[in-house]
């Protein structure tokens, strides 16, 4: 199959040094350890030797890919049907309906990604079967372990008496491998930091917090210093984001959270918003840290140091990502050290709070989606030629089973709301409003 056209509708020019070697390596090997940063495309790396290895006339699960989160099986769930064409595809995972589930696999998809848990549920249902499964991708496989699913995974592994391929991926090495995994010919695509040295295109700054100044205004001072860039802040524990969320909105200064406390919905709501411009800057816990699809992140902040230094690595990875630059800031307090392994020059906070700039894009929400069979095109309709805004006003659109979201240049978000109030998408009124 020719690449071109697929990478073409992924605005992809050329495939990494680590694509092009797991492109020729996972068709011809059959047990498979790829070590490479987060961010550095592993998805796509094991999605494409795919291509050649998905039968048309077998009509049974035939690749199975266990993730450790439900958004990362969003993530792949999305590329995967941008290449696969023709091949059903399908995301089971926690918060998602079972019946829903039940019901797609009357005719089985020939790609299940799944979170270990939800797999589990469905193999004790009998629900579904897995006896025709040739391929195994364990994405993130190291995440899965640190979330406790050893013994889900090595249930799952059970059933898959046909398998012929086993694929593990991972942004780092792991000190000992789980019985279930196949070793004795495990062959290594070694594209680790440690392999292929560290990211020259990450800066990284220490700047320690002087002393009686609390943590949140130094924050705020450095905010105003990189605030025309899409930033995270890494906190360690969701009280601590809930915390500085309070001071920014105190302060009015426009920011998303993310960490395990919030409703999925919401969670999903603020990504969309990151990927498409109308928030860009983030409050979160080390949930964002691996996993997620959160392109042209370029600062990484550390509001407190993480547990690990482990850790530490997976969140700023989330910055110069794809040969892109990248910027990670440490406020330190007093009694903080950094691992000796960190290279970072030292820094100091502006004098004086800089305001941040309000987004020029605003998100739509609408309350229908794949499931009342609305697309793009339909969104786009509405808003182009019902909304009368330019094609240039309109920017990202994400279309969910049950609601969609487009992102809107704040200039012309409120006429365009007057113009469409009493509008409909397939001749069904919708509820449209501004995301928050």
């Amino acid at each position: 199959m020719t690449l071109t056209p697929l990478l073409q509708r992924l605005n992809i020019s050329a495939l990494t040094p680590m694509q092009e070697a797991s492109l020729s390596t996972l068709p011809v090997k059959n047990n498979v350890l790829l070590l490479s940063p987060t961010g550095s495309g592993k998805t796509l790396a094991y999605l494409l030797p795919l291509l050649n290895l998905l039968e048309k006339n077998n009509t049974q699960v035939q690749v199975l890919i266990i993730v450790p989160s439900r958004e990362l099986a969003l993530q792949i769930e999305q590329v995967s049907k941008q290449l696969l064409t023709g091949f059903k595809v399908n995301a089971f995972y926690g918060g998602h309906s079972t019946l829903t589930e039940r019901h797609s696999l009357a005719e089985p998809p020939a790609v299940l990604i799944a979170t270990p848990g939800r797999l589990c549920h469905h193999l004790r249902k009998k629900s579904l079967q897995l006896n025709q499964v040739k391929v195994l991708i364990l994405d993130e496989f190291d995440k899965s372990l640190e979330a406790g699913f050893e013994e889900e995974m090595a249930f799952v592994i059970k059933h898959l008496h046909r398998l012929q391929k086993q694929i593990l991926t991972s942004a780092t090495r792991i000190a000992e491998m789980p019985k279930f995994i196949r070793t004795n010919d495990l062959f290594e695509l070694d594209f680790s930091e440690s392999r292929v040295g560290s990211k020259s295109l990450l800066q990284q700054t220490a700047i320690q917090v002087p002393h009686r100044m609390d943590k949140s205004d130094a924050l705020l001072l450095l905010l105003g210093k990189v605030h025309h860039h899409s930033s995270l802040v890494f906190c360690n524990r969701r009280e601590e984001v809930q915390q500085i969320s309070d001071r920014l909105q105190k302060e009015k200064i426009p920011h998303g959270i993310y960490h395990g406390g919030l409703e999925q919905n919401e969670r999903e709501k603020v990504l969309i918003r990151l990927r498409n411009g109308s928030v860009t800057l983030l409050i979160t816990t080390d949930l964002a840290a691996r996993g997620l699809d959160i392109p042209d992140i370029e600062n990484v902040i550390h509001l407190a140091l993480p547990l690990n230094e482990e850790t530490l690595v997976h969140r700023n990875g989330r910055t110069a990502r794809m040969e892109a630059s990248g910027h990670v800031f440490y406020l330190l307090e007093a009694e903080d050290t950094l691992p000796a392994s960190v290279k970072a020059e030292s820094g100091e906070l502006p004098n004086a709070f800089k305001v941040l700039p309000v987004s020029e894009w605003k998100t739509l929400y609408f309350s229908a989606g794949k499931k009342d069979k609305v697309n793009k095109m339909d969104i786009v309709g509405m808003l182009l030629q019902k909304g009368g805004i330019q094609k240039d006003e309109l920017g990202k659109i994400d279309v969910l089973d049950h609601q969609s979201y487009a992102a809107v240049k704040s200039k012309v978000i409120h006429q365009l709301l007057n113009k469409i109030a009493n509008e409909k998408i397939k001749n069904k009124k919708v509820k449209v409003e501004i995301a928050s």
